[in-house]
């Protein structure tokens, strides 16, 4: 199967700059079996799942991954995107080496260093490239002085990550938005977007339709974002993601299943955990932590999942692959040119679906 089969046109105006409110996006419904497409808000989900489904979140959390600074001592500007932590150095908080984008690499080779700093410079973090990486990457110590740790200058200095096809600065509004209502795990430098569509009321609505929740953790990396380089879809290659699933959910996830009631996974991220806990323990979801290291595309075997509710995704990405696994590529397809047609809204800060 060619990536090219998983391409389709969509007009500029239709990537969504901005999020809609909570509770208030389009949903465009989709079945899976016969590929019949229905027009709905998100609001009606209690209406278009069953009593007795699970919906199984993700739980991850955003943090500002995006540091600006400058390079020491030439004072040049510079930009680090953190993508994921290898250690900490010597038990410290306030000494890390991660593996980072930055800019401009050609500049910042081994031994240079870099500095990140809050307007008031109260906040500072030092940071010295030790090593280049691959695609462009670079791992990186990070460090700080006094009480306060890494994670928490981060957290204070940091830009939110927001996505390249989204064309303005992050703002206050992002740090709020661009986060889910079940987010408590810190560790994505991208939103598992599926989940941004909900808020309490909504929550509540399906708790009293009897649609129970569990959640999961997957930290969301930014191979989300990966072109596919490849001509073949099977020569991809997907980027592992840590993920983690308590006893308490994977129990509820397979008494769902051993029960005949559907499980309904909100985003891509979920789908990529339950599927992968489902290979790694012979067909029943597992608990603990591994890294998701699966490609789904069409051809796969879903062992877990009867339902998902997803955004709707770039073209020629992994993503598309994988929602087109779930519901064959030519009804995935179809069903996005309905949308276009429609005026949806497109990618993360865009409207749903909901395939079932």
């Amino acid at each position: 199967m060619k990536v090219s089969d998983f391409d389709f046109h969509l007009p500029e105006e239709l990537i969504a700059q901005t999020a809609a409110p909570r509770g208030e996006s389009r949903l465009l419904v989709l079945g899976r079996a016969t590929g019949e497409v229905t027009h709905a808000r998100i609001r009606d989900l209690p209406h278009d799942l069953r009593r007795g489904d699970l919906l199984v979140v993700n739980d991850t959390r955003v943090f500002p991954a995006r540091l600006l600074g400058h390079r020491v001592p030439s004072g040049g500007a510079v930009e680090c995107l953190l993508l994921s932590r290898e250690h900490d150095a010597a038990g410290s908080p306030g000494n890390q080496v991660w593996s980072a984008l930055v800019h401009p690499g050609q500049k910042l080779k081994a031994g240079a260093r870099v500095q990140f700093e809050s307007s008031d410079r109260q906040t500072v973090i030092h940071g010295e490239i030790l090593e280049r990486q691959f695609f462009g990457r670079r791992r990186v110590r990070l460090s700080t002085e006094g009480n306060i740790g890494v994670d928490e200058a981060v957290d204070a200095i940091g830009h939110v990550p927001l996505p390249p096809y989204i064309h303005h600065p992050d703002s206050a509004d992002d740090r709020a938005r661009y986060q889910t209502i079940f987010a408590t795990t810190r560790g994505s430098v991208a939103a598992p977007t599926a989940g941004l569509h909900f808020d309490d009321r909504l929550v509540e609505s399906l708790g009293e339709a009897g649609i129970t929740r569990v959640s999961v953790t997957l930290h969301v990396g930014y191979g989300t974002f990966k072109p596919v380089r490849v001509e073949d879809v099977e020569q991809h290659a997907v980027d592992p993601e840590p993920y983690s699933i308590s006893a308490d959910a994977a129990d509820a996830i397979n008494a769902a299943r051993s029960e005949g009631r559907r499980v309904i996974a909100v985003g891509t991220t979920t789908t990529r955990a339950l599927e992968d806990a489902a290979i790694r323990g012979a067909g029943r979801v597992v608990p603990g932590r591994a890294d998701a290291t699966i490609f789904i595309h069409p051809g796969f075997r879903f062992q877990v999942i009867d339902g998902l509710v997803t955004n709707f995704h770039l073209p020629r990405s992994s993503l598309l692959m994988l929602v087109s696994a779930f519901a064959s590529r030519e009804h995935v397809l179809a069903a996005y040119e309905r949308a276009v047609a429609e005026r949806y809204r497109f990618y993360s800060y865009g409207d749903a679906m909901l395939i079932v």
